[in-house]
């Protein structure tokens, strides 16, 4: 059996709750149905007690020593307080953590504290848009990446506000368990399977949906249908009714990414659940994902992923009976 996967949620007091209460959504919860063992979810803190911003009285099981002995340190939003003064003692808990090697996590403003313990220097990282000015101004060092949902550097992890702190928790369970069991715990939750940490925090109201009247939905949902087609820009623009440079300045103005960027993560996505899912041959992959070959399959996935297309069957293949069970 694989051991336990320890996340240590560091408490402060007067924390936002929504911040505080997904990673306990995504992480606390049983889900050994899923991937056994799931994790083992940790309070920590060097108070007895501590309040949340909606008043809930929150009693640590863990002092800041289970920091440093955790897989996983996960910092949620801090209030404004502790934005312009960290506690010093979570701070050198949160430092000691990482020089040791464990994974380190920050959500919404937790990248205050991240900053201030030395680890964001040199990094790229985000935080809510509305702290960008305050934070750059006040953290020159850090590579700050405005406008993005969360940014994964190394071993250190950051999120936007509120929303994208389900998207960076499960781009974790992601990275550990592999696409079919993040995405199973999304539909669990009833949010979206997969949104890149590069989209942007601040999208227009008209949200692209695959359906309806809206002509970049309907390009979409036509696409996805046919990944295994050799797309290009102008078959969905086309299908949008659009010149080609109006449809490529509209979609990118919409999602951030341009329309190549955007089928290209989704037929890595195809291949990610086809890889550990089924026994099909990368050959057959190929093919069905539109990336005709396994050389192109290869290029792309590597890109995106970071290993190849038969390191990532290796590592998430054998985990995922329980997923095509349920």
């Amino acid at each position: 059996m694989n051991r336990v996967h320890t996340v240590a949620l560091a408490l402060t007091d007067g924390m936002p709750m929504f911040e505080f209460a997904v990673p306990c959504e995504v992480f606390g919860l049983d889900r050994s149905d899923l991937a056994d063992p799931w994790y083992e979810l940790r309070f920590c803190g060097a108070q007895p007690k501590y309040r949340t911003a909606a008043g809930l009285t929150l009693t640590p099981d863990g002092d800041l020593d289970t920091l440093e002995h955790a897989d996983t340190v996960l910092v949620p939003a801090l209030n404004r307080a502790h934005q312009l003064k960290p506690p010093p003692d979570l701070v050198d808990a949160v430092r000691r953590a990482h020089d040791r090697g464990a994974r380190i996590v920050s959500i919404c403003a937790g990248s205050y504290l991240l900053a201030e313990a030395g680890i964001l220097e040199g990094r790229r990282a985000t935080t809510h848009w509305m702290h960008a000015v305050d934070f750059t101004h006040r953290f020159p060092g850090v590579r700050f990446t405005p406008d993005v949902l969360y940014v994964s550097d190394g071993d250190v992890h950051t999120s936007a506000g509120t929303g994208a702190a389900i998207d960076l928790c499960l781009h974790l369970v992601r990275l550990d368990h592999g696409a079919a069991v993040a995405n199973e715990v999304a539909r669990r939750m009833v949010v979206p399977p997969h949104r890149d940490g590069g989209q942007r925090q601040f999208v227009p109201p008209a949200q692209i949906g695959t359906t309806g009247d809206d002509p970049l939905g309907v390009a979409l949902g036509w696409a996805l249908e046919r990944l295994h087609e050799p797309l290009t820009v102008a078959d969905l623009a086309a299908r949008a009714h659009l010149s080609p440079r109006t449809f490529a300045r509209h979609f990118r103005a919409r999602t951030g990414v341009t329309p190549l960027q955007w089928l290209i993560q989704q037929r890595v996505r195809l291949a990610q659940e086809l890889l550990e899912t089924t026994d099909e041959p990368i050959e057959a992959i190929a093919v069905r994902t539109g990336f005709g070959s396994p050389a192109g399959l290869r290029q792309h996935f590597q890109r995106v992923t970071t290993i190849s297309p038969s390191s990532y069957r290796h590592l998430y293949r054998p985990r995922q009976g329980a997923v095509r069970a349920s």
